[in-house]
């Protein structure tokens, strides 16, 4: 498994394939294994990076140094230089968009296609940050995602009326449960507060290229809700596609679906 060494510690990352470049970032608490349906189809093609977030997966601590979206920016492109690609086509779902945005913004020239899944760049409204950053105080605490709080948080990230009995709801509960206290406080929580204490961004996303960019999201996000999608995508006057079916993970609760626009995305930028 690859490792990378950025601001001293290991980052890992998965790299598949061979063909055109197509660099995949996650939400937050999900490490690179939410993409596994993407990548099956995508590495048949392309090359396929997708990495962990530190604290997340296998990668390791977040360094002191990581203190705001720009920084994980930084990470990324370090990482691609580290691997030698010249342009890539950055898939970002949830906080993989946040800051995908960003690199996309600060190294324009690397970028070949930007697609922004599941993800809002302004501000969290301030009664929701509030309240995230009330769960993440009590994490940081308990030094442990409680049972009464894996209530909580695992529904957010899914549609109404998932069956908690899935496979695909039980085993994410299973990973967070599971997650030991020092990754929660060195890493998990602080990448909470940095995801959700972001600044606004809305007023640069004019500057993304219309002709290169689509935004996407779930029909039934709860946390990301499809009014976010289609204001971020007017102000970038770039398309915007619903993925039927779907909440906050829509490439895991529709995976056929968002595999078939991904292709055809990265096919008309390759």
């Amino acid at each position: 498994m690859p490792f990378v060494t950025l601001d001293g510690q290991a980052l890992h990352y998965i790299d598949q394939g061979t063909g055109p470049a197509v660099l995949l970032a996650g939400s937050y608490l999900w490490d690179q294994a939410m993409w596994a349906p993407q990548i099956a189809a995508l590495a048949q093609q392309y090359r396929v990076i997708a990495l962990d977030l530190w604290g997340h997966g296998e990668s390791g601590p977040m360094p002191a140094a990581t203190t705001s979206l720009d920084d994980l920016a930084r990470q990324a492109l370090m990482l691609l230089d580290h691997l030698d690609i010249g342009q890539v086509t950055l898939v970002g779902l949830s906080v993989g968009g946040m800051w995908g945005a960003r690199l996309a913004l600060s190294a324009p020239q690397r970028i070949n296609g930007l697609v922004m899944m599941d993800t809002y760049l302004g501000v969290e409204p301030e009664p929701t940050r509030q309240y995230y950053f009330s769960l993440l105080q009590q994490i940081e605490e308990a030094g442990a995602i409680a049972p009464q709080l894996l209530d909580i948080v695992v529904p957010i990230f899914f549609r109404p009326g998932i069956d908690p009995q899935s496979p695909l709801y039980r085993n994410f509960r299973a990973t967070l449960a599971a997650l030991p206290a020092d990754r929660l406080r060195e890493s998990i929580v602080p990448m909470g507060r940095i995801t959700f204490g972001r600044e606004d961004f809305m007023a640069r996303l004019g500057e993304l290229d219309a002709a290169s960019t689509l935004v996407m999201c779930g029909d039934q996000d709860k946390p990301r809700p499809p009014n976010e999608a289609r204001e971020m995508a007017g102000l970038i006057g770039c398309p915007w596609v619903l993925v039927p079916e779907a909440g906050h993970i829509s490439n895991l609760e529709n995976p056929g679906f968002v595999t078939a626009e991904l292709l055809k995305f990265i096919a008309s930028r390759s």
